[in-house]
């Protein structure tokens, strides 16, 4: 299962590092349309802020320390910026997992989300939806924003086969 999650974390944060990369230049990266609050650099920063507290510094022990209200605060930064931390987060990921045991991952996640007790297992899924979830966002305000409405493929069925 964990290197089931793992391939779908890597396919879709590379997935939003295109994404980003996709905006025709910085300044539009922070665009949003009405009614919409968070800019894709902010989705992005969020993504990689995440999995870095949950993953890297939860279970890998990295030291990573979350600032949750920069994810959302700071508007600034590159795309080229924002593409790498999603790539820097990638490799975090593909670093963390495999190093998991299937007794760490029936266990219960060792930092319960707002204190709800949840497998570690079930939680790694749930960090699958979550950053999809803000993958999906990026990609449809970058298409509002920007008016391109082509994809840059980033929930492909080809990046999950076996290798």
């Amino acid at each position: 299962m964990v290197q089931d999650v793992q391939r779908i974390l890597e396919r879709d944060l590379e997935g939003l590092a295109r994404e980003i990369e996709m905006f025709p230049d910085d300044e539009s990266l922070w665009r949003v349309a009405p009614g919409i609050t968070n800019p894709a650099g902010s989705l992005a920063r969020h993504a990689s802020g995440n999995l870095k507290h949950f993953v890297g510094a939860v279970l890998g022990g990295s030291g990573y320390v979350r600032q949750r209200d920069a994810e959302f605060g700071v508007k600034s930064g590159t795309r080229a910026e924002h593409a790498a931390e999603l790539r820097e987060t990638k490799e975090m990921v593909s670093q963390v997992l495999p190093t998991l045991s299937p007794e760490v991952l029936a266990a219960g996640y060792p930092d319960p989300p707002g204190g709800i007790p949840v497998s570690c297992q079930r939680f790694l899924l749930h960090l699958c939806a979550h950053l999809a979830f803000h993958l999906g966002q990026a990609g449809y305000l970058r298409r509002v924003v920007t008016g391109d409405a082509r994809s840059s493929g980033p929930v492909s069925v080809q990046e999950l086969a076996e290798v």
